[in-house]
C-alpha cells in the first residue's frame, strides 16, 4: 500500500507553466490581431476621408453652363461627385468629422453664394398687360445647384445645431437670405425649405432671422418695390405666426402693423397676396381685437387705378369679417361701407361685381346694420348712379338685387335717403343753372366792353 502511495503521480509543475504560457501567447496573439484589425479599419477610414476630401475639393470648381470653353464631361463629373457627397451625408450614421464638415460647408458656400444676374424684366409684374406673363430667367447651373441644396438640407436635418453653429454663422444666414432675389422659382422653393428648417432647429438664431427678413420686407416696400422672394418669405412667416402663443407679444403686433399691413401698398402685391392674406388672418384669428387695425390699414393703402389689387383687397376684407369682434362693427361700418360704395361705382365691371357680391356676406350686413343711418345714404347714391349710368348689364342687375334687399330691410330709411338724394340733385342742378347764368352775364359784359373799346 505504501509503495503504491509513493508511486501515485503528482501534478507536474512543467504542465502548469505550459498552460499559463499558452494563455499568455494566446492573449498576445489576439492583441496583435486586434491591433492589426484596428490599423486596417483606421487606414480604410483614412482612405475614405481622403476620397471625400478629393470630391469636395473638385466640387469647388464652379461652372457657369454658359461658357462654351467649359467641358461637358467635367460638368458631368462634378454632378456625379456631388451626388456621391449627397449619398454620404444621407447614409452617415455618425456625425461628420470636423475635417470633413469644414471644407464641405465651404464648398456649399462657394457654389451657392454667387452674384445674381440682373432682372430680365425691367418692370414689376403688375405693370405688364393682363394677357402677358412675366418672363423669368432660369438658373443655368441648376443641375449642380439642386444637389448642393439637397446636401445643405440634409446637413441641417441630420446634424446637431450646436455642431453647425460655428459654420452657420450670421453672415452665412444673411448670404442665404440674399439668394431669395433669384428669378428661378425652383431655387426659391429649395431656399424656403432650407431657411425654414434652419429657423426651426437653430433656436438661438430665430430673433436674428426674423429681423433679417423684416429688413428685406421694409426695403422692398419703401425703397425698391422689387424682390422675387417675398411670397416664399411670407410662407415661412405664415408657419412662424401659426406657432405664436396668445396673448401675442408686443414685438409681433408691431410686425403686423409696421410690416405686414404696409405690404399691401406695392404695385406687385398680386404676386404674394395669397401668402400675405394668410399671415394677416392668422393674427386676427389669434387676437380678434386686431381686426380693426388691419381693416383700417388696408383701407389706408387702397389703390386708385389698379383694378386687380382692388378685387384682391375686397376679398381679403370679406374674409377678415368672419373674425372681427362684434364690438368693432360700429367703428368700422362707415369707412368700410364708404369704400365698398366707391368700388361698386367702378367702371371696371369686375371690381363693381365683386363689391356687390359682398352684400351676400352676413357679417358684412351685420356691420352695416350697426350704423345703417350713417352708411345707407352713400350706398343709395352709389346704387342709383349704377342703375342710371353704368355700362354693364350684369352690374345693373346685381345693383337692382341689392337695392331690393335694402328696401326690404329698411323701407322707411331707404325712401328717406332717396328723397334726400333727389333734393341734393335738384339743388345741384339749380346751382349749375346759376353758374351758367353768371358765366353768360360775364361773357356778355366782356363782349360789350370789347365793342366799346373798338368804337
Amino acid at each position: 500500500m505504501g509503495a503504491q502511495s509513493n508511486n501515485t503521480p503528482k501534478a507536474s509543475p512543467t504542465k502548469k507553466f505550459t498552460t499559463l504560457q499558452y494563455l499568455f501567447d494566446l492573449d498576445s496573439k489576439n492583441k496583435n490581431i486586434y491591433c492589426h484589425k484596428n490599423n486596417f479599419i483606421q487606414s480604410s477610414f483614412e482612405s475614405v476621408n481622403e476620397e471625400l476630401l478629393g470630391n469636395i475639393s473638385y466640387c469647388n470648381l464652379v461652372f457657369t453652363f454658359t461658357d462654351p470653353l467649359e467641358s461637358p464631361s467635367q460638368q458631368e463629373l462634378k454632378r456625379l461627385k456631388l451626388t456621391q457627397l449627397l449619398s454620404m451625408v444621407k447614409t452617415s450614421k455618425k456625425p461628420l468629422d470636423d475635417r470633413i464638415l469644414t471644407p464641405l460647408i465651404s464648398m456649399l458656400a462657394v457654389n451657392l453664394f454667387r452674384p445674381l444676374p440682373p432682372p430680365s424684366n425691367p418692370f414689376v409684374s403688375s405693370d405688364l398687360p393682363d394677357d402677358e406673363d412675366p418672363v423669368t430667367t432660369l438658373t443655368h447651373a441648376w443641375p449642380h445647384l439642386q444637389i448642393v441644396y439637397n446636401i445643405l438640407l440634409r446637413l441641417v436635418l441630420n446634424s446637431d445645431p450646436k455642431t453647425l453653429r460655428s459654420h452657420f454663422d450670421q453672415p452665412f444666414l444673411v448670404n442665404l437670405l440674399s439668394l431669395f432675389q433669384t428669378e428661378d422659382p425652383r431655387e426659391r422653393e429649395n431656399l424656403k425649405n432650407v431657411y425654414h428648417r434652419i429657423y426651426s432647429k437653430f433656436t438661438f438664431y430665430r430673433s436674428f432671422m426674423r429681423k433679417s427678413m423684416n429688413d428685406v420686407f421694409l426695403r422692398f416696400v419703401f425703397e425698391t418695390e422689387r424682390h422675387y422672394g417675398i411670397g416664399e418669405l411670407l410662407e415661412i412667416w405664415g408657419s412662424i405666426i401659426n406657432g405664436f402663443t396668445v396673448p401675442l407679444k408686443e414685438e409681433h403686433k408691431l410686425f403686423l402693423m409696421r410690416v405686414l399691413i404696409p405690404l399691401h401698398k406695392p404695385k406687385g402685391m398680386q404676386g404674394y397676396h395669397r401668402q400675405l392674406a394668410y399671415c394677416v388672418s392668422q393674427f386676427v384669428q389669434k387676437e380678434p381685437v386686431l381686426g380693426g387695425v388691419v381693416v383700417r390699414g388696408i383701407l389706408r393703402f387702397w389703390p386708385l387705378t389698379n383694378c386687380q389689387k382692388e378685387i384682391l383687397l375686397i376679398g381679403e376684407l370679406e374674409d377678415l369679417m368672419v373674425n372681427i369682434e362684434p364690438e368693432q362693427y360700429r367703428k368700422l361700418a362707415v369707412p368700410l361701407c364708404t369704400q365698398i360704395a366707391r368700388c361698386l361705382n367702378s367702371w371696371n365691371s369686375q371690381v363693381a361685381e365683386r363689391a356687390l357680391y359682398v352684400w351676400n356676406n352676413e357679417q358684412f350686413v351685420q356691420i352695416v346694420l350697426q350704423a345703417i343711418e350713417d352708411v345707407l345714404p352713400a350706398v343709395v347714391e352709389g346704387m342709383e348712379k349704377n342703375l342710371k349710368w353704368h355700362w354693364s348689364k350684369s352690374v345693373r342687375q346685381l345693383t337692382a338685387n341689392v337695392k331690393a334687399m335694402l328696401e326690404e330691410m329698411e323701407p322707411t330709411l331707404y325712401s328717406k335717403c332717396l328723397y334726400e338724394l333727389d333734393l341734393r340733385e335738384s339743388m345741384a342742378q339749380q346751382e349749375e343753372m346759376k353758374r351758367r347764368q353768371n358765366w353768360e352775364k360775364l361773357e356778355m359784359a366782356a363782349a360789350k366792353n370789347q365793342l366799346l373799346q373798338q368804337s
